[in-house]
């Protein structure tokens, strides 16, 4: 089957000022994930625009882009749509003004179970790795993260 359409995801990475970065657990075409806040780019939207709004739709919060972390570098198909190329860009982010969010400390700490329900939970950056992500490009930043705290 051939790939003809690109998908583009933006991503916002969230470290707060106890050094934890801010995680989602999703509930997405009926599987759990595990990814950073953000989501899929609109037409006639750019990068930055995507993930403060991203971030507006998810943790009814305001944020400004510190600077780009990481875009995807090699060829990913979606775990969703075999026939879709995933380009994901990912943004060091900091919140315009006191950061407030409802999080837990369990995974996946859904009260229905609902399609598109989320959650959100801190993890310090000391102990992040790439398993605590589901998607195959968050695990490789995931995995940066990992290496760039370890080098602080």
């Amino acid at each position: 089957m051939p790939i003809n359409k690109f998908n583009i995801r933006v991503y916002g990475i969230l470290i707060n000022e106890l050094n934890q970065v801010l995680l989602s657990d999703e509930l997405i075409k009926g599987f759990k994930i595990t990814k950073f806040p953000g989501g899929g780019l609109e037409f006639g939207e750019g990068t930055i625009d995507c993930i403060i709004r991203e971030f507006m739709e998810e943790t009814n919060n305001q944020i400004e882009v510190i600077e780009h972390f990481y875009t995807t570098d090699y060829m990913q198909i979606s775990a969703y749509n075999s026939e879709h190329q995933i380009i994901s860009i990912y943004y060091l982010v900091k919140p315009c003004s006191t950061f407030e969010i409802k999080t837990t400390e369990k995974v996946f700490d859904f009260e229905g179970g609902k399609e598109h329900e989320q959650t959100f939970r801190w993890i310090d950056l000391k102990s992040i790795s790439e398993n605590d992500f589901t998607l195959a490009i968050d695990k490789i930043v995931g995995g940066m993260l990992q290496k760039k705290s370890l080098s602080l």
